[in-house]
């Protein structure tokens, strides 16, 4: 596996890159700039490497405690942390859900103390349908560049794990070809 400064160089190399085609596509200045800024965060914080004790974990500094429950559910490499899409989804999912959590939580806290009226439900629906009228494009520019960032990550761990394992065979090879004297 590359290590976590292989990766970030992997991520600031390939920056430009994808903030070029990102603009290439869009011609719009507003998603490529959210497209290249979660690539980096993604490259950089919200990678596969959640799920261990890595750069990007400790990157969350006080914060870290939050990827516990993930690090204890998912094992390192297997499909729901590097595979593509389902990793980033279900990394997106737990975020957003940890932060769920603790905004419910601390909209009770504020109406047991000042007792004011809050429809859930109704606040649910109108963030629901405002993403989805006003803000679908950075919604999806969002995922596409948290999913790029994660997948620089994966399939730079999975070219060197392929060139890794066609060196050792390689190595069998040329050993078993060896005349013996």
């Amino acid at each position: 596996m590359p290590s976590g400064r292989t990766h970030d160089r992997i991520t600031f190399w390939t920056l430009p890159w994808i903030g070029g085609l990102s603009y290439l596509l869009t011609h719009r200045g507003e998603l490529t700039s959210i497209v290249a800024g979660s690539f980096l965060f993604s490259g950089l914080m919200f990678g596969p490497d959640l799920d261990i004790y890595s750069v990007q974990y400790k990157r969350w500094g006080v914060f870290r405690w939050l990827w516990l429950p993930y690090r204890s559910l998912i094992s390192h490499r297997s499909p729901l942390s590097h595979g593509l899409i389902i990793g980033t989804t279900l990394r997106l999912l737990y975020f957003l859900g940890f932060l769920s959590l603790i905004g419910i939580l601390g909209i009770a806290i504020a109406q047991f103390f000042w007792g004011f009226d809050w429809n859930w439900q109704q606040v649910g629906q109108q963030i629901f349908q405002s993403i989805q009228r006003e803000y679908l494009a950075e919604a999806i520019a969002l995922f596409i560049g948290l999913e790029l960032g994660a997948m620089s990550h994966a399939v730079s761990d999975w070219l060197v794990s392929a060139y890794r394992d066609w060196r050792k065979q390689a190595v069998k090879k040329k050993r078993s070809t060896r005349k013996k004297y």
